[in-house]
């Protein structure tokens, strides 16, 4: 029942700060129609932990700086490459294992390696990713990472 009140609430905001017109009909059309939403939701059976990861709130607030943090460092590196008139490129492919238990982290690891400039998730399972990278050294930096670990931590495994 939490998760669905939140949800309610969150698209309500939404609904507010994207509309905004304020007048009493439209702010009760705008609850109708996030209401609607919210019961399809239950209905479909997708506002659950899983769909809606409350849990995970604030360890996203430590991970998401970090995150971004590497996105930039990621993409000063692949600018250098591009720039670079000899263009170092050095695709490699690499697997790995996983530490991810859950299938948020899973997604979580694999969706912050493909943000990262310059590597690429191609494959995603609990025993083994592969990632293609622009250079070796971005490849095999993604196996054993510190971004692993983080995210074995975000998703409260480690």
């Amino acid at each position: 029942m939490l998760h669905h009140a939140i949800l309610f609430a969150v698209l309500y905001a939404f609904w507010l700060l994207m509309s905004g017109h304020y007048t009493p009909f439209l702010m009760t059309v705008g609850a109708a129609a996030c209401a609607a939403v919210v019961w399809f939701a239950h209905r479909m059976q997708v506002a659950d932990r899983e769909g809606h990861p409350l849990h995970l709130g604030w360890s996203a607030l430590l991970y998401w700086p970090w995150l971004v943090k590497e996105i930039l460092k990621s993409a000063i590196d692949v600018s250098k490459v591009i720039l670079d008139p000899r263009l170092p490129a050095s695709p490699t492919v690499v697997s790995f294992r996983p530490s991810q238990k859950t299938v948020v982290g899973l997604v979580t690891h694999a969706n912050s390696i493909t943000l990262t400039p310059g590597t690429l998730a191609i494959e995603v399972s609990r025993e083994q990713f592969v990632v293609h990278g622009l250079t070796r050294a971005g490849a095999e930096a993604a196996v054993d990472s510190d971004m692993d670990r983080r995210v074995a931590r975000f998703e409260g495994s480690r």
